[in-house]
């Protein structure tokens, strides 16, 4: 999704341009080519030689931009270069500008002179992001068609506060860049509801003892994102989910944490009359113990054989549930024949589509970050996805319900 794509990178001055460092290294290494523009103030945070090495190209500043332009103003040059554009970390005063369509420094008129999406990702103290003003500031940009935004999060500021103003993590704004680069800032999934199931569940023999799975939830935080990024208001319920995974999807996702089969039944009848999409990527139990006991089961008093009921079959109901413009879509992890088990279940369970994906294939399923799979229709389409990241696959699997 990076591979030859072309990226200007614009550093703004606050202390986070240290973490633009990651970003930078990251998109060089994926094969993209990138080229770093920094502010003055920008430079006394990270030196451009740092940039210049990480990017594997010069560097430039504003005192580039002053010099005689050979053959071409340097500006309109990377603007018209550009693929995409980051600005990372955007401080009150970049905001301002970008805002008003103010241009006095190479980063600002790089960004005027270019017509490609343009990521901003802001970071400042909690006091100055919460003035009347730079939230005006950012309402406009959100607003402007072209801007895609990101963060700012909340924790500990450089300055010791505790609020709202630090930039997005590098992995947040990295898996932005890789739907941008993918999509190239179509917004076609606005005033969508997209529904999302994720991760897996436990079945509790006693508080310490259950039956569960290996899914991690990877590809269900995927396809949020993914609709997210193309515009599309996302409602994930997860099962138990690695605070670091979780902490990759972007805030403005709903997150809705659920444990057993029953609280996600649950949760997804809540939240499926708003929702246009709704996708089950979750590995839900099918089975559960008759009975769970309050306290710990000593060793020696856990039973020989198990005695098992069937949990609710969460997708079978939300299709008794749905109205004819909604669209309910499954997923089907299976070992050796994917494709038989999985047109059994888009049948049975009325699915407009099923993705089917190997679990016993190298780098593919559970916990891996990568994927493959075959995209089946009710209609008797079917799309083979190679070995992909599971971003991307999420978005040939949003863009084959889109086809719907």
């Amino acid at each position: 999704m990076l591979s030859h794509r072309k990226f200007v990178v614009g550093v703004g001055g606050g202390i986070a341009a240290y973490k633009v460092c990651e970003i930078v290294s990251s998109l060089a290494k994926a094969g993209a080519e990138v080229r770093v523009v920094l502010t003055d103030r920008a430079e006394q945070f990270v030196a451009p030689l740092t940039f210049a090495s990480l990017s594997r190209h010069r560097a430039y500043n504003d005192s580039d931009f002053w010099e005689a332009a050979e053959p071409r103003p340097l500006h309109i040059a990377l603007g018209e270069w550009a693929d995409l554009i980051l600005l990372a970390p955007v401080t009150a005063n970049t905001l301002a500008k970008l805002a008003h369509g103010l241009a006095d420094n190479l980063l600002t008129n790089t960004v005027l002179a270019s017509a490609c999406p343009v990521l901003v990702a802001p970071a400042m103290n909690t006091d100055m992001w919460e003035q009347m003003t730079v939230q005006q500031n950012w309402q406009a940009i959100r607003s402007n068609p072209r801007y895609h935004t990101i963060g700012p999060g909340a924790g500990l500021l450089a300055c010791d506060r505790v609020g709202t103003g630090r930039m997005a993590e590098p992995s947040q704004i990295l898996a932005h860049l890789h739907s941008l680069a993918d999509t190239l800032g179509k917004r076609d999934l606005e005033n969508k509801q997209v529904l999302i199931s994720a991760g897996s569940t436990r079945e509790f023999l006693d508080p310490v003892r259950f039956i569960g799975n290996p899914a991690t939830g990877k590809m269900g935080i995927a396809l949020a994102q993914a609709a997210h990024h193309r515009g599309a208001t996302v409602t994930l319920v997860h099962g138990p989910i690695e605070a670091r995974l979780l902490a990759e999807a972007d805030s403005a996702i709903s997150f809705v944490p659920i444990t057993t089969a029953a609280e996600m039944h649950q949760a997804m009848l809540c939240h499926t009359k708003t929702a246009d999409w709704i996708i089950m990527a979750a590995a839900v139990a099918d089975v559960r113990p008759a009975s769970c006991s309050g306290a710990k089961l000593p060793k020696g008093d856990l039973p020989d054989s198990l005695p098992l009921q069937s949990v609710p079959d969460i997708l079978q109901d939300l299709r008794t549930h749905l109205r004819s413009d909604q669209k309910l879509i499954g997923f089907a992890a299976q070992t050796g024949d994917i494709i038989a088990p999985a047109l059994d279940k888009l049948k049975r369970k009325g699915l407009d589509l099923i993705v089917a994906n190997p679990i016993d294939q190298p780098s593919s399923g559970f916990g891996s970050s990568t994927n493959q799979a075959v995209i089946l229709t009710r209609h008797g389409d079917r799309t083979d996805i190679p070995l992909c990241s599971k971003l991307e696959l999420a978005h040939r699997v949003l863009d084959q319900v889109r086809s719907l």
